[in-house]
């Protein structure tokens, strides 16, 4: 096996086009969760336009591509999950059948450490290396909307029968309401951050829209597009506005759930709830397997989910200080926050508290506004 380092702009488009290709057919193969977007060759380039560090490792046999590990490093040789924080899965893309080493990989990378916190199943190499699991909720559409509305009336009777009655008092209440799936206006995109941003800092966590590189992102996977990938955000309007919106990424049979918003006005009717199935209904048309609601403990995903995939968090390290002093500043940070996560009299308590920061910081901006308009 030989092992190549490229920067995203030095990959060839035929090394693209095999790993597409690997994604495409990894569900034939038992590995679906190799087919999620956040592990194509277009989210690791389109991160690379916005943050230097961005790598991709490709392993060869008899000089075909096997395996694409995309990765970033800093120049102290530790290395994240590309888009660490923000991406929904990680690990590497290959061929069925195909074993590697971790240790071997680390050092072909120059890494000393590699550190990840959405590791897609199964990737048998990172075993020891894990040091937590956590579910990732999904909604299954591959055999039809009306099946998946048919699992859900069954499992969930009541939280159905009232969603899809909100949808109507919507209906009723709102004239003109309408579903764009694949909303092409940058104003929508716009709207969207403006209500995500305003959730963050209501419910005192950090804004991510506040940060210039993943602003650049989000606007330059806004405008990538091609078969096997693209950005969507799709759009519930009522009365001529919108009331809830989504961006995600799609590739062929996987829809990754991202940021999700909605209006507060409009909050009696869920309109997140009505946004997500309408994105399940149409999704289901396009052929579209699942929604991948991504890892985290919310309602919303225990009400519309019908399993739940395994993705799992950990490092990997060579022997190296570099490696046992990265590990060292972060292993206290996630025992914490996964502590608090699993607690939920832990997890309560702290919610209302970065909820009331959250508040206070709104009046505190609000305050200072009223100032510099005066």
């Amino acid at each position: 096996m030989d092992i190549s380092v490229y920067r995203p702009g030095e990959l060839t488009s035929a090394d693209r086009a095999a790993w597409t290709a690997m994604q495409s057919k990894a569900h034939l193969h038992g590995l679906p969760g190799l087919g999620n977007p956040f592990l194509s060759p277009d989210f690791a380039l389109a991160v690379g336009r916005s943050r230097r560090g961005v790598r991709i490792a490709v392993a060869r046999e008899a000089g075909e591509p096997v395996a694409f590990f995309p990765y970033e490093r800093t120049a102290a040789g530790v290395g994240r999950a590309v888009g660490l924080g923000l991406s929904d899965c990680q690990g590497v893309v290959h061929a069925p059948g195909f074993t590697w080493d971790a240790q071997e990989l680390l050092k072909a990378c120059s890494l000393s450490v590699w550190e990840y916190d959405h590791l897609v199943e199964p990737q048998p190499a990172f075993e020891a290396t894990r040091t937590g699991y956590f579910a990732s909720p999904v909604m299954d559409i591959d055999q039809g909307y009306e099946a998946y509305l048919a699992e859900l009336r069954s499992r969930s009777p009541k939280f159905t029968g009232r969603t899809l009655a909100k949808g109507r008092k919507l209906d009723r209440d709102h004239p003109a309401v309408r579903y764009v799936h694949d909303e092409r206006d940058p104003a929508a995109l716009r709207t969207l951050k403006e209500w995500k941003s305003a959730q963050y800092r209501r419910t005192g966590r950090s804004d991510r829209f506040a940060k210039p590189w993943i602003n650049e992102l989000v606007e330059r996977l806004f405008h990538t597009r091609s078969a096997a990938f693209a950005a969507q955000l799709s759009v519930l309007y009522a009365a001529g506005r919108p009331v809830a919106a989504h961006f995600g990424l799609r590739s062929e049979r996987v829809l990754a759930c991202w940021f999700p918003a909605y209006d507060p006005d409009f909050a009696k009717y869920s309109p997140g709830l009505l946004l997500h199935l309408r994105m399940a209904e149409a999704a289901a048309a396009e052929g579209i397997a699942y929604l991948d609601l991504g890892r985290g403990q919310k309602e919303y995903k225990d009400s519309l989910k019908t399993r739940e995939l395994t993705v799992s968090e950990g490092w990997v390290t060579r022997r190296h200080p570099v490696a046992y002093g990265h590990r060292a500043r972060r292993a206290p940070v996630r025992a914490l926050r996964n502590t608090v996560h699993s607690r939920p009299e832990w997890f309560e308590s702290a919610d209302k508290l970065l909820k009331r920061a959250g508040r206070f910081r709104s009046q505190l901006t609000q305050g200072r506004s009223g100032k510099l308009r005066q």
